[in-house]
Formats: C-alpha cells, structure tokens, sequence
C-alpha cells in the first residue's frame, strides 16, 4: 500500500509538470475608443486578444473599429447611458423613459457607425442599467443584431440579465476597473486583482481605458501573466456561469401600494360553530394511555405473555 501511494503521488507530480492547467481567464477591455487615435494605436500593437468598445459618435469611430478588427481585435459599441447623476448628456444616450422605436434606431445607427462590432457596452448608464424596463427594450433590440451585452456593472443593481432572460442576449459582467485612479501603481494594483478574481472564479473581465499610464501598465503586464492565466476575448466568456445580484424589480414603473397585501383576502374563513375547550396536557396523555391500553394488539401481547409465563 505504501510503494501504491508513493507511485501514485510521483505520478501526480509529474503531471503537473508537464500538463500546465489554466486557472483562470482574463478578458481586457478598452472603452471610450474613437478620440485618441495615437493612445489607441498603442492599445492596437497589444496582443489582440485585448479588446476594444468603441464611442458611436466619436470622430474616428469608424476608422479605430475598422483598424482593430483588422488588427484581430474584438470591437464593441460603447453606448452611452443616462447615469443617476444630474450632467449633461451626450449625443443619443439611451434613458428609461424612450421608446422602443427611439432606442431601436440609436442602435441601429451605431451598428452603422461601429463596424465589425459583435457585442455591446454601457458607457456611465446607471439610470439605464438599474431599469428593468428601460433594458428590456435595449435587449428586444439587441436580440435582432445577434449582439451580446457587456455590463460595465456602474451600478450594483443592474437589471441587464433579468431583461434579457428569453431574449437570447447574452450577458457579462465587468469585475475591474483597472484605471479609476490614474496612476500607474493602482492600475498594477487592479490588474493583480483581476488575476486572482480570475484564479478563483476561473473568468474575470477588467475595463480600462486609453489613457498613457493605463497604456503603460499594459505594455508591462500582460506580456509577464502567470503561467495559470490566459488572456481571452469576451466573447469566450459567454457561457461562463454568471451571478445575477440584483434586486427584482416590476417590468414598468408603476405606483407600489405602501400598505402590504393580505394573502387570504376573499377566502372565507372556517369558524367553529361550537366555542373551543382549552385540551390539558394530562387529560391528553390519559386519553392516550387508555387509548393504547384497550387497543386490540395490546390486549393479545397481553395474553401471550400470560401463556409465556405459564409451565
């Protein structure tokens, strides 16, 4: 049994020797592409399992997608969405209160202006993500261009993947921004964290944005990644298990009655037609007792017994 044991731990080792197993998968994405042509280039020259969302209304939105896929990128539509907070809106950005029509053609027009895109990203948008009802129409419209749904998740209760059950869309999650703070440091400080998400989920998604120092972090790091992690494109992640945190919420807006439902409205209740006696415990148990003492199966363990004990 011990040499069995011995051989079998000896073989496990080199197994993990020479099979190297992937933990983890990381997929980077690059938002806001589309203003910035020289920071972007230097995004493009990256391994082009990074990807890159895409601003429909940028100035060289077309030219920076076109240049991407040709590069091997995967490109997305970075869409803006209304946020909670109160500032001004850009060109098109998607709110709550639209209607499908409306929402319909601002997708329409920046499947127009995105070439090669095969999915979609919420630029801000936590007034937009956190409606139910507002992203089910993105879905509905969605669901005609065979698109899926990045949720750059800037608001916890997301909505995203309760709209578009039955829908067909598929829905990520962002886990990391790698670039809220500007400074090369953090960005290194983020990205290892989306390797251990990564390593411990076995898939996590990090957002940045073409800013230099962002650029410059990425130059170092994602040619020195553990030998336990690969880089990916998001769509590899499709049907990696996803976590829906969100608080359910009704399809439309509608007034919610502050009083709380009574669950036997309109069922008649059973009255006794007789006032109910208070049952004691020893009255209950004497019951029992006498119960037990006449039942028949009683009375012949009885008899048998007597006979038992006769010569």
């Amino acid at each position: 049994m011990l040499q069995f044991r011995s051989l079998a731990l000896s073989v496990a080792a080199v197994l993990a020797m020479i099979s190297p197993a992937h933990a983890g998968k990381l997929s980077i994405v690059i938002d806001d592409f589309g203003y910035r042509p020289q920071q972007e280039n230097q995004v493009l020259a990256l391994p082009n399992t990074i990807s890159v969302a895409v601003l429909p209304n940028a100035p060289h939105a077309r030219e920076m997608a076109t240049k991407a896929h040709n590069g091997g990128h995967e490109v997305l539509i970075h869409l803006p969405m209304a946020p909670l907070s109160k500032q001004p809106l850009e060109k098109d950005t998607l709110r709550p209160d639209m209607s499908s029509a409306e929402i319909d053609r601002i997708i329409r027009d920046a499947v127009g202006k995105v070439p090669y895109a095969v999915g979609l990203n919420n630029h801000m948008g936590s007034a937009m993500t956190s409606s139910l009802f507002g992203m089910q129409k993105v879905m509905q419209t969605l669901s005609h261009y065979n698109f899926y749904f990045l949720d750059s998740m800037t608001i916890g209760n997301s909505q995203s993947m309760r709209a578009a059950a039955g829908t067909g869309v598929k829905v990520i999650k962002r886990r990391v921004f790698l670039d809220d703070k500007q400074n090369e440091a953090d960005i290194r400080v983020q990205f290892n964290r989306a390797i251990q998400l990564a390593r411990r989920n076995g898939s996590a998604i990090a957002i940045g944005h073409p800013h230099p120092t962002t650029v410059r972090v990425l130059q170092q790091m994602v040619y020195n990644l553990p030998p336990d992690i690969t880089l990916v494109r998001p769509s590899s992640l499709l049907n990696e298990q996803q976590v829906d945190t969100s608080t359910p919420q009704n399809g439309a807006p509608a007034q919610q009655s502050t009083s709380s439902r009574n669950p036997f409205r309109g069922v008649k209740l059973c009255k006794p037609k007789q006032p109910q006696q208070p049952v004691y415990a020893s009255r209950f148990f004497t019951v029992l007792g006498e119960s037990i003492t006449h039942s028949t199966l009683v009375q012949y363990m009885q008899l048998q017994w007597q006979g038992w004990d006769q010569p």
